[in-house]
């Protein structure tokens, strides 16, 4: 179960930061703050899939 949940989890932060390449592009986003952005969306889809594993490992 795990392994399966970690090869998702890696899936999901690479498609995710696929995106976020995209949406720095279209908006012009300057190079000094692209690095916050990514940061900031990387650390909470990580929260996000911590506690959605948390939740499947308790229920």
């Amino acid at each position: 179960m795990i392994i399966l949940f970690i090869f998702f989890a890696v899936f999901i932060l690479f498609y995710i930061n696929t995106l976020t390449n995209r949406l720095c592009l279209v908006r012009e986003i300057p190079e000094d703050r692209q690095t916050r952005v990514f940061r900031m969306i990387n650390v909470l889809v990580t929260i996000l899939l911590i506690s959605s594993y948390i939740e499947i490992l308790y229920t």
